[in-house]
């Protein structure tokens, strides 16, 4: 089978590799989609902490069952898309109904080959039906699965002012669930061309350019008294700390990218407004769930947020172009 391998930091070849063996409990998907991020990004790069290389990377995955064991509750040919967080099931996070937050986890794509293969042999746990959704819908479900993630764990509802600090794919889809919870959403970046396509395409009337001047800017929309909820999608540790200034006294701070190294806050800011902070990691099954229902119903713009396509056998020389076009890029899609 042709298999996308980054071999090295700025090394991506097409590679035939032997097809995967189902092991007890798996099932063989034929992979047909692979939705593009900046994990993928910084994995080319090199700039992603937890990976070695070579990597077959690919985590927001859709396809059709090629192969089922006896008594699965799919069947060959069954639109699917993957959860690439593979849990231990044993540890104390996924005891306690966390296997997002698993203590060995390992991510399709990152710790283990991932999907950007024309097969993958995945735990039957992990396929997600996907039946009545297109294949581009489906690689899509895993990006939003994380923004809904985020927004559950947050609370936010009707009630509540957000702003989400980082207008890609992650802050459109914290952005995108939130307004579904009837929140009052603002967006933030500091490419006019995210906040442009957020307005224009997805409808999101409130959205600031991110200046020297951003959190006077804030107070004076919203009359000094901040937001009940803050998304920072950034991955940025400069933006995540300057995040607590737009909080409002006894809102809550949820910080959905991750960077390495140190955060730090001034603590009188913390504690004079109670703050709650929270982190987000991956999403929940429930979250997968809570994506396919609300494309189902037409409430996920989805055809706007899919905004480039590409074959997969042409990723050694679109991922560089995509990740210098990155302004004008919400969703690739690559296509086996």
């Amino acid at each position: 089978m042709k298999s996308i391998v980054c071999r090295e930091p700025f090394s991506l070849t097409v590679e035939e590799r032997p097809r995967p063996e189902a092991k007890a409990d798996e099932l063989i998907i034929r992979i047909r989609r692979v939705g593009l991020c900046g994990t993928d990004y910084h994995i080319f790069a090199g700039r992603h902490p937890f990976l070695t290389y070579p990597r077959v990377m690919g985590h927001e995955l859709a396809g059709e069952v090629h192969a089922a064991p006896e008594g699965s509750p799919f069947h060959v040919g069954q639109v699917v898309a993957v959860n690439p967080y593979l849990a231990c099931g044993t540890c104390i996070a996924c005891r306690k109904g966390k296997p997002n937050a698993c203590v060995t986890i390992s991510v399709l794509g990152v710790h283990a080959d991932g999907g950007m293969a024309e097969f993958l042999a995945v735990p039957q746990r992990a396929v997600i039906d996907a039946t009545g959704l297109t294949l581009d819908q489906a690689a899509m479900m895993e990006f939003l699965a994380i923004g809904a993630h985020a927004v559950a764990r947050s609370g936010v509802d009707a009630t509540d002012r957000v702003l989400v600090v980082g207008a890609g794919p992650i802050g459109v889809a914290c952005a995108l669930f939130a307004r579904l919870n009837g929140a009052q959403v603002t967006l933030a970046d500091m490419r006019v061309t995210r906040l442009a396509f957020a307005r224009d395409r997805l409808g999101f009337d409130d959205t600031v350019e991110v200046t020297p001047a951003l959190t006077a800017e804030l107070a004076e929309r919203t009359d000094g008294a901040m937001f009940d909820a803050v998304f920072d999608a950034t991955g940025s540790l400069a933006a995540m700390a300057q995040s607590l200034t737009y909080v409002a006294h006894g809102g809550r701070l949820v910080l959905v990218g991750v960077a390495p190294g140190d955060l730090v806050f001034a603590d009188p800011e913390f504690h004079k407004r109670e703050t709650t902070l929270m982190a987000s990691r991956n999403a929940l099954a429930a979250d997968f769930e809570r994506v396919r229902q609300a494309m189902l119903t037409g409430a996920i713009p989805t055809e706007a947020l899919h905004t480039h396509s590409i074959a997969a056998h042409d990723m050694p020389s679109r991922l560089p172009e995509l990740i210098e076009e990155a302004d004008h890029v919400l969703k690739a899609i690559a296509s086996f």
